[in-house]
């Protein structure tokens, strides 16, 4: 099938209930789009869902154990976002996850086993060292230790002793970073 809007700089995220939630992202002609919409793999089919409360690309989403998919910053039709959201899809209904210390865009989110959500780089005014920690339990942000490097456009992977490899990415120079660091959580 084809989706309900044309997309690029999105995200989707695997449901539990097997659905693909398709957030955000850029439309060349309308701009940073609010839109979401869900992929059903048992019909070929999408259909609209809720829209966030801010249009945004270049934004991370992340499934939460309870279900819901948070989304964090990312990039607006006013500029960089400070702005977290929470997609319930038992409601289809979008609510506010506070705010992050940092804008930033082009980062990573990952889920830590004890469900909190490390939020790593970016770009901001210049490429970010800076980390956050989203706690799902209590809905707010913490600083978390400081990359050694900034960097965007990196990865980030939760290993099985729960730390996170950050891996490259960009340099606030323009050059590109062969370093990698290990966040022990």
């Amino acid at each position: 099938g084809t989706t309900v809007t044309a997309r690029s700089l999105h995200t989707a995220t695997l449901l539990p209930n097997g659905r693909v939630l398709v957030t955000g992202g850029n439309n060349w002609d309308i701009g940073y789009l609010a839109s979401a919409e869900l992929y059903d793999p048992a019909t070929g089919t999408w259909s609209a869902t809720g829209a966030m409360t801010s249009p945004r690309g270049s934004h991370t989403a992340t499934l939460l154990p309870s279900g819901k998919v948070l989304v964090v910053g990312g990039r607006g039709n006013v500029g960089l976002l400070f702005s977290a959201e929470l997609y319930d899809p038992a409601t289809g209904a979008w609510s506010s996850a506070g705010t992050l210390a940092d804008g930033r865009t082009l980062h990573t989110a990952t889920l830590l086993h004890s469900g909190k959500v490390l939020v790593t780089g970016g770009s901001g005014s210049s490429n970010l060292a800076s980390a956050e920690l989203y706690d799902p339990a209590s809905g707010l942000w913490y600083a978390a230790r400081s990359l050694a490097a900034g960097r965007d456009s990196h990865t980030a992977t939760l290993q099985s002793n729960g730390s996170v490899l950050v891996v490259g990415g960009g340099s606030t120079g323009g050059g590109y970073l062969a370093s990698t660091e290990r966040y022990d959580a």
